[in-house]
Protein backbone atom coordinates (compact mmCIF):
# COMPACT_ATOMS: atom_id res chain seq x y z
CA UNK A 1 0.00 0.00 0.00
CA UNK A 2 1.54 3.50 -1.22
CA UNK A 3 2.11 6.05 2.01
CA UNK A 4 -0.37 8.54 2.16
CA UNK A 5 -0.61 12.04 0.39
CA UNK A 6 -1.19 14.83 2.00
CA UNK A 7 -4.50 16.91 1.36
CA UNK A 8 -2.70 19.71 -1.06
CA UNK A 9 -1.08 16.84 -3.00
CA UNK A 10 -3.89 15.19 -3.72
CA UNK A 11 -5.90 18.37 -4.89
CA UNK A 12 -3.11 19.65 -7.06
CA UNK A 13 -2.99 15.90 -8.71
CA UNK A 14 -6.56 16.20 -9.38
CA UNK A 15 -5.86 19.51 -11.28
CA UNK A 16 -7.08 22.29 -8.54
CA UNK A 17 -5.47 25.13 -8.70
CA UNK A 18 -3.68 27.01 -5.53
CA UNK A 19 -6.29 29.96 -5.49
CA UNK A 20 -8.78 27.28 -5.35
CA UNK A 21 -7.06 25.36 -2.71
CA UNK A 22 -6.86 28.34 -0.07
CA UNK A 23 -10.25 29.92 -1.12
CA UNK A 24 -11.48 26.10 0.30
CA UNK A 25 -9.20 26.32 3.34
CA UNK A 26 -11.14 29.88 3.61
CA UNK A 27 -14.75 28.17 3.41
CA UNK A 28 -13.49 25.48 5.64
CA UNK A 29 -12.84 27.95 8.36
CA UNK A 30 -15.88 29.80 8.27
CA UNK A 31 -17.98 26.72 8.56
CA UNK A 32 -15.63 25.55 11.73
CA UNK A 33 -17.20 29.27 12.93
CA UNK A 34 -13.28 30.39 13.22
CA UNK A 35 -11.55 33.80 12.16
CA UNK A 36 -10.25 34.49 8.85
CA UNK A 37 -6.40 34.15 10.88
CA UNK A 38 -7.07 30.25 10.91
CA UNK A 39 -7.56 29.96 6.94
CA UNK A 40 -3.82 29.73 7.03
CA UNK A 41 -3.08 27.50 9.63
CA UNK A 42 -5.95 25.29 7.82
CA UNK A 43 -3.77 25.50 4.79
CA UNK A 44 -0.61 24.69 6.29
CA UNK A 45 -2.38 21.63 7.81
CA UNK A 46 -3.59 20.14 4.52
CA UNK A 47 0.16 20.90 2.88
CA UNK A 48 2.13 18.82 5.44
CA UNK A 49 0.07 16.28 7.36
CA UNK A 50 -1.01 12.84 5.41
CA UNK A 51 -4.60 12.49 5.25
CA UNK A 52 -5.71 9.96 8.11
CA UNK A 53 -6.51 6.67 7.53
CA UNK A 54 -10.59 6.45 8.90
CA UNK A 55 -12.17 3.01 9.39
CA UNK A 56 -16.59 3.62 9.34
CA UNK A 57 -18.24 0.96 10.66
CA UNK A 58 -21.83 -0.08 11.06
CA UNK A 59 -24.05 -1.17 13.12
CA UNK A 60 -27.70 -1.10 13.95
CA UNK A 61 -28.93 2.28 12.26
CA UNK A 62 -30.76 3.38 9.39
CA UNK A 63 -27.60 4.74 7.75
CA UNK A 64 -28.97 8.14 7.89
CA UNK A 65 -25.92 9.41 9.26
CA UNK A 66 -24.22 8.52 5.60
CA UNK A 67 -26.94 10.32 4.11
CA UNK A 68 -26.26 12.93 5.63
CA UNK A 69 -22.70 13.41 5.08
CA UNK A 70 -22.72 12.57 1.96
CA UNK A 71 -24.31 15.74 1.31
CA UNK A 72 -22.04 18.44 3.00
CA UNK A 73 -21.61 21.51 1.43
CA UNK A 74 -18.67 23.00 3.46
CA UNK A 75 -16.67 21.19 2.92
CA UNK A 76 -18.21 18.79 -0.10
CA UNK A 77 -18.21 15.69 1.57
CA UNK A 78 -16.11 14.48 -2.19
CA UNK A 79 -13.11 16.43 -1.06
CA UNK A 80 -13.29 14.91 3.22
CA UNK A 81 -13.61 11.20 1.48
CA UNK A 82 -11.52 11.89 -1.81
CA UNK A 83 -8.70 14.14 0.13
CA UNK A 84 -8.67 15.15 3.59
CA UNK A 85 -9.22 11.79 4.65
CA UNK A 86 -8.20 8.29 3.57
CA UNK A 87 -11.59 6.42 4.34
CA UNK A 88 -9.82 3.35 3.84
CA UNK A 89 -13.08 1.07 4.71
CA UNK A 90 -16.76 2.42 4.86
CA UNK A 91 -18.76 -1.03 4.19
CA UNK A 92 -21.89 1.08 2.67
CA UNK A 93 -19.72 3.38 0.37
CA UNK A 94 -16.71 1.10 -0.61
CA UNK A 95 -16.76 -0.85 -3.70
CA UNK A 96 -15.41 -4.07 -2.15
CA UNK A 97 -17.23 -6.85 -0.10
CA UNK A 98 -17.38 -9.65 1.48
CA UNK A 99 -13.17 -10.96 2.07
CA UNK A 100 -11.78 -8.60 -0.17
CA UNK A 101 -13.63 -6.11 2.08
CA UNK A 102 -12.08 -7.28 5.86
CA UNK A 103 -8.84 -8.14 4.24
CA UNK A 104 -9.00 -4.37 3.98
CA UNK A 105 -9.59 -3.61 7.27
CA UNK A 106 -7.32 -5.91 8.98
CA UNK A 107 -4.70 -3.99 6.60
CA UNK A 108 -5.37 -0.77 7.73
CA UNK A 109 -5.89 -2.09 11.40
CA UNK A 110 -2.13 -3.43 11.30
CA UNK A 111 0.26 -1.21 9.42
CA UNK A 112 -1.49 2.21 11.08
CA UNK A 113 -1.84 1.05 14.44
CA UNK A 114 -2.71 3.68 16.82
CA UNK A 115 -3.20 6.26 14.26
CA UNK A 116 -6.40 5.80 12.53
CA UNK A 117 -9.15 6.98 13.25
CA UNK A 118 -12.80 5.06 13.71
CA UNK A 119 -16.24 6.42 13.33
CA UNK A 120 -18.74 4.14 14.16
CA UNK A 121 -22.29 4.78 13.19
CA UNK A 122 -24.89 2.68 15.07
CA UNK A 123 -24.24 0.63 17.86
CA UNK A 124 -24.13 -2.61 19.15
CA UNK A 125 -26.74 -5.10 20.78
CA UNK A 126 -25.38 -7.04 23.74
CA UNK A 127 -28.34 -9.29 24.26
CA UNK A 128 -27.99 -13.01 23.21
CA UNK A 129 -24.22 -12.51 22.85
CA UNK A 130 -24.65 -9.66 20.73
CA UNK A 131 -26.78 -12.04 17.64
CA UNK A 132 -29.02 -9.33 16.26
CA UNK A 133 -26.19 -7.44 14.69
CA UNK A 134 -23.97 -10.25 12.53
CA UNK A 135 -21.18 -9.21 10.48
CA UNK A 136 -18.68 -11.38 8.53
CA UNK A 137 -20.64 -14.37 10.56
CA UNK A 138 -19.33 -12.59 13.94
CA UNK A 139 -20.91 -10.42 15.96
CA UNK A 140 -20.62 -7.15 15.58
CA UNK A 141 -19.72 -6.11 18.68
CA UNK A 142 -16.85 -8.46 18.52
CA UNK A 143 -15.57 -6.40 15.51
CA UNK A 144 -15.82 -3.12 17.32
CA UNK A 145 -13.60 -3.76 20.03
CA UNK A 146 -11.22 -5.49 17.64
CA UNK A 147 -11.10 -2.14 15.36
CA UNK A 148 -11.36 0.50 18.45
CA UNK A 149 -8.37 -1.57 20.57
CA UNK A 150 -5.94 0.36 18.87
CA UNK A 151 -7.22 3.29 17.25
CA UNK A 152 -6.10 7.09 17.66
CA UNK A 153 -9.96 8.28 18.57
CA UNK A 154 -13.37 6.82 18.06
CA UNK A 155 -16.30 9.60 16.29
CA UNK A 156 -19.80 8.32 17.50
CA UNK A 157 -22.16 9.59 14.46
CA UNK A 158 -25.32 10.03 15.05
CA UNK A 159 -27.53 9.30 18.48
CA UNK A 160 -27.67 5.87 17.95
CA UNK A 161 -23.60 5.65 18.27
CA UNK A 162 -24.11 8.58 20.81
CA UNK A 163 -26.90 7.61 23.15
CA UNK A 164 -28.54 4.39 21.55
CA UNK A 165 -31.79 6.34 19.90
CA UNK A 166 -34.39 4.58 18.76
CA UNK A 167 -32.83 0.66 19.12
CA UNK A 168 -32.43 1.77 22.62
CA UNK A 169 -35.93 3.01 23.22
CA UNK A 170 -37.92 1.31 26.17
CA UNK A 171 -38.31 -1.85 26.34
CA UNK A 172 -34.52 -2.39 24.28
CA UNK A 173 -34.96 -6.12 23.63
CA UNK A 174 -31.95 -6.42 22.17
CA UNK A 175 -29.71 -4.13 24.74
CA UNK A 176 -28.78 -1.78 22.13
CA UNK A 177 -25.73 -0.07 23.76
CA UNK A 178 -24.20 3.36 23.12
CA UNK A 179 -20.35 3.34 22.21
CA UNK A 180 -19.07 4.83 24.94
CA UNK A 181 -20.22 2.10 27.05
CA UNK A 182 -18.45 -0.62 25.45
CA UNK A 183 -15.54 0.85 24.61
CA UNK A 184 -14.15 2.80 27.50
CA UNK A 185 -10.43 3.03 27.39
CA UNK A 186 -10.37 5.85 24.10
CA UNK A 187 -11.10 9.31 23.26
CA UNK A 188 -14.56 9.56 21.92
CA UNK A 189 -16.51 12.51 20.17
CA UNK A 190 -19.27 12.18 19.99
CA UNK A 191 -21.64 14.23 17.03
CA UNK A 192 -25.28 13.44 17.82
CA UNK A 193 -28.60 13.58 15.98
CA UNK A 194 -30.64 11.89 14.01
CA UNK A 195 -28.89 12.54 11.59
CA UNK A 196 -26.17 14.82 12.76
CA UNK A 197 -26.02 18.21 10.04
CA UNK A 198 -23.44 17.21 7.21
CA UNK A 199 -21.32 20.16 7.84
CA UNK A 200 -20.74 19.43 11.29
CA UNK A 201 -20.07 15.99 10.42
CA UNK A 202 -17.24 17.11 8.20
CA UNK A 203 -16.53 20.02 10.25
CA UNK A 204 -15.50 17.51 13.44
CA UNK A 205 -13.10 15.74 10.68
CA UNK A 206 -12.01 19.18 9.05
CA UNK A 207 -10.99 20.39 12.73
CA UNK A 208 -9.35 17.12 13.96
CA UNK A 209 -7.12 17.01 10.44
CA UNK A 210 -5.85 21.02 10.99
CA UNK A 211 -5.03 20.68 14.63
CA UNK A 212 -4.21 17.00 15.03
CA UNK A 213 -6.45 16.88 18.40
CA UNK A 214 -9.77 16.42 19.03
CA UNK A 215 -12.21 19.36 19.41
CA UNK A 216 -13.01 21.13 22.71
CA UNK A 217 -15.52 18.49 24.33
CA UNK A 218 -18.76 19.63 26.58
CA UNK A 219 -19.40 17.65 29.94
CA UNK A 220 -21.35 14.90 27.46
CA UNK A 221 -18.90 14.65 25.51
CA UNK A 222 -19.89 16.46 22.24
CA UNK A 223 -17.61 19.53 20.09
CA UNK A 224 -18.78 22.90 22.21
CA UNK A 225 -18.30 24.48 18.60
CA UNK A 226 -21.38 22.48 17.40
CA UNK A 227 -23.42 21.85 20.46
CA UNK A 228 -22.48 24.21 22.81
CA UNK A 229 -25.75 26.17 22.78
CA UNK A 230 -29.71 25.64 22.36
CA UNK A 231 -31.55 25.62 19.19
CA UNK A 232 -33.51 28.04 21.03
CA UNK A 233 -30.79 30.54 21.70
CA UNK A 234 -30.33 31.44 18.15
CA UNK A 235 -33.81 30.49 16.66
CA UNK A 236 -35.26 33.11 14.63
CA UNK A 237 -38.45 32.67 16.22
CA UNK A 238 -37.13 33.71 19.99
CA UNK A 239 -38.59 36.88 20.09
CA UNK A 240 -42.18 35.80 19.68
CA UNK A 241 -41.06 33.61 22.19
CA UNK A 242 -39.99 36.07 24.86
CA UNK A 243 -43.83 37.98 23.92
CA UNK A 244 -45.75 35.20 24.46
CA UNK A 245 -46.80 34.75 21.07
CA UNK A 246 -47.26 31.14 20.41
CA UNK A 247 -49.01 29.01 18.27
CA UNK A 248 -51.84 27.22 19.84
CA UNK A 249 -52.84 24.78 17.18
CA UNK A 250 -51.60 23.71 13.87
CA UNK A 251 -52.52 25.87 11.04
CA UNK A 252 -54.25 28.60 13.42
CA UNK A 253 -53.73 32.16 12.67
CA UNK A 254 -50.13 32.00 14.90
CA UNK A 255 -48.89 29.58 13.05
CA UNK A 256 -49.30 31.46 9.60
CA UNK A 257 -47.78 34.39 11.66
CA UNK A 258 -44.60 32.26 12.13
CA UNK A 259 -45.15 32.20 16.18
CA UNK A 260 -43.16 30.21 18.23
CA UNK A 261 -43.89 26.46 18.35
CA UNK A 262 -43.07 25.99 21.83
CA UNK A 263 -46.31 24.94 22.89
CA UNK A 264 -47.06 22.44 20.28
CA UNK A 265 -44.08 20.51 21.53
CA UNK A 266 -40.98 22.70 20.13
CA UNK A 267 -37.88 21.03 22.15
CA UNK A 268 -35.69 23.84 21.10
CA UNK A 269 -35.39 25.03 24.60
CA UNK A 270 -33.50 21.95 26.01
CA UNK A 271 -32.27 20.61 22.75
CA UNK A 272 -28.37 21.69 22.01
CA UNK A 273 -27.36 21.61 18.16
CA UNK A 274 -26.54 23.84 15.31
CA UNK A 275 -29.85 23.36 13.73
CA UNK A 276 -31.02 27.42 14.16
CA UNK A 277 -27.30 28.55 12.60
CA UNK A 278 -25.61 25.81 9.93
CA UNK A 279 -28.74 24.49 8.77
CA UNK A 280 -29.45 21.66 7.03
CA UNK A 281 -29.41 21.38 2.69
CA UNK A 282 -26.64 23.99 2.31
CA UNK A 283 -28.25 26.36 5.24
CA UNK A 284 -31.19 26.48 3.14
CA UNK A 285 -33.57 25.50 6.26
CA UNK A 286 -33.99 23.35 9.43
CA UNK A 287 -37.28 21.70 10.67
CA UNK A 288 -38.54 25.00 12.72
CA UNK A 289 -38.33 27.20 9.39
CA UNK A 290 -40.07 25.01 7.55
CA UNK A 291 -43.08 24.84 10.28
CA UNK A 292 -42.31 21.86 12.63
CA UNK A 293 -41.23 22.04 16.02
CA UNK A 294 -37.71 20.68 17.32
CA UNK A 295 -38.40 17.21 18.52
CA UNK A 296 -34.83 16.92 20.23
CA UNK A 297 -33.46 14.12 18.37
CA UNK A 298 -30.09 15.14 19.52
CA UNK A 299 -30.88 14.70 23.26
CA UNK A 300 -29.89 11.56 24.98
CA UNK A 301 -32.97 9.40 25.12
CA UNK A 302 -35.67 11.56 23.23
CA UNK A 303 -37.29 8.86 21.98
CA UNK A 304 -39.06 7.94 25.42
CA UNK A 305 -39.70 11.02 26.38
CA UNK A 306 -43.26 10.73 25.31
CA UNK A 307 -44.95 12.66 21.49
CA UNK A 308 -42.65 15.28 19.58
CA UNK A 309 -45.74 17.20 20.37
CA UNK A 310 -46.00 17.23 23.90
CA UNK A 311 -44.66 20.47 25.25
CA UNK A 312 -41.92 21.20 27.76
CA UNK A 313 -43.17 22.45 30.73
CA UNK A 314 -42.30 25.35 33.13
CA UNK A 315 -39.38 26.82 30.87
CA UNK A 316 -38.71 30.53 32.12
CA UNK A 317 -38.69 33.50 30.49
CA UNK A 318 -36.65 36.61 31.17
CA UNK A 319 -35.37 35.19 34.03
CA UNK A 320 -38.88 35.37 35.98
CA UNK A 321 -40.79 33.09 37.53
CA UNK A 322 -43.73 32.82 34.61
CA UNK A 323 -44.42 30.15 32.24
CA UNK A 324 -45.75 30.10 28.75
CA UNK A 325 -49.29 30.34 30.04
CA UNK A 326 -48.81 33.02 32.48
CA UNK A 327 -46.23 35.38 31.08
CA UNK A 328 -49.34 36.63 28.60
CA UNK A 329 -51.41 37.13 31.30
CA UNK A 330 -48.27 38.78 32.84
CA UNK A 331 -47.47 40.83 30.11
CA UNK A 332 -51.44 41.98 30.03
CA UNK A 333 -51.70 42.60 33.98
CA UNK A 334 -48.19 44.98 33.39
CA UNK A 335 -50.12 46.75 31.06
CA UNK A 336 -52.91 47.31 32.79
CA UNK A 337 -50.99 48.07 35.82
CA UNK A 338 -49.55 51.12 34.40
CA UNK A 339 -53.02 51.92 32.24
CA UNK A 340 -54.04 52.53 36.03
CA UNK A 341 -50.61 54.23 37.75
CA UNK A 342 -51.44 56.62 34.53
CA UNK A 343 -54.80 57.51 34.99
CA UNK A 344 -54.41 57.50 38.65
CA UNK A 345 -51.57 60.30 38.28
CA UNK A 346 -53.55 62.25 36.01
CA UNK A 347 -55.93 62.48 38.17
CA UNK A 348 -54.14 63.48 41.01
CA UNK A 349 -52.46 66.35 39.29
CA UNK A 350 -55.55 67.39 37.56
CA UNK A 351 -57.12 67.74 41.12
CA UNK A 352 -54.01 69.54 41.95
CA UNK A 353 -54.07 72.35 39.29
CA UNK A 354 -58.09 72.16 40.38
CA UNK A 355 -57.39 73.39 44.20
CA UNK A 356 -54.63 76.03 43.07
CA UNK A 357 -57.35 77.43 41.01
CA UNK A 358 -59.80 77.59 43.76
CA UNK A 359 -57.11 78.97 46.02
CA UNK A 360 -56.67 81.89 43.70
Amino acid sequence: MPELETFYEVMRRQGITRRSFLKFCSLTAAALGLGPAFAPKIAEAMETKPRTPVLWLHGLECTCCSESFIRSAHPLAKDVVLSMISLDYDDTLMASAGHQAEAILDEIIEKYKGNYILAVEGNPPLNEDGMFCIQSGKPFVEKLRRVAKDCKAIISWGSCASWGCVQAAAPNPTRATPVHKVITDKPIIKVPGCPPIAEVMTGVVAYMLTFDRIPELDRQGRPKMFYGQRIHDKCYRRPHFDAGQFVEAWDDESARKGYCLYKVGCKGPTTYNACSTTRWNGGVSFPIQSGHGCIGCSEDGFWDKGSFYNRLTNIKQFGIEANADEVGMGVAGVVGAAIAAHAAISAVKHAQRKDKGGDQ
